[in-house]
């Protein structure tokens, strides 16, 4: 946890006003998953993406039941700006545990089931947005390195489950159809 809190000083030394004004706007298109909802809404209504669509939403699904319903409540694992609090935060207190990252799952599970849906320059697109809203929970001193790595990893597998998932699905209907 030293080198982790090490690290988290170390990015408060790099904060500057435009930080400060550009990095809340970019984690709040994490906030409650809704940058990636709004994703995979418009995939949906799109019939060329609406199976990247049902992935990214199983992503979705499957990474809150992983991180907020289970993993959250395992861990309960406290806040660095609640163990450090010298460090004014710039955005609302979060109120949930800190590990895993919510923020940086949801985000790496959109981004990784775009990629295991075939949607390969969405996903490049999605990822850089995913690793810019992972470090704004860095920037902001809410979450530790292991905490958005966690949350990385699960929305990774989550995003892969997804796909299987659908994939499943997909297959148990065309054998019903063909009964």
């Amino acid at each position: 946890m030293a080198f982790e809190f090490r690290f988290l000083d170390f990015l408060q030394t790099l904060r500057t006003p435009v930080g400060d004004a550009i990095v809340p706007l970019i984690t709040y298109l994490g906030e409650f998953g809704a940058v990636w909802i709004v994703l995979a809404i418009t995939l949906l209504i799109t019939r060329k993406y609406r199976r990247a669509g049902a992935i990214v939403v199983a992503a979705l699904v499957l990474d809150l039941i992983i991180c907020n319903g289970i993993l959250k409540n395992i861990f309960m694992r406290t806040r660095p700006c609640d163990i450090n609090t010298s460090i004014k935060l710039i955005i609302p207190h979060p109120s949930e545990y800190s590990f895993p990252s919510g923020h940086s799952a949801a985000s790496f599970a959109a981004a990784s089931a775009l990629l295991f849906a075939g949607r390969v320059r969405m996903a490049i697109g999605a990822f850089i947005l995913a690793t810019l809203i992972a470090f704004t929970r860095l920037y902001l001193y809410v979450h530790f390195p292991t905490d958005v790595l966690g949350g990385a990893l699960a929305g990774v597998l989550a995003g892969f489950l997804a796909c299987k998932l659908v994939t499943f699905i997909e297959k148990k209907r065309v054998v019903k159809c063909q009964k």
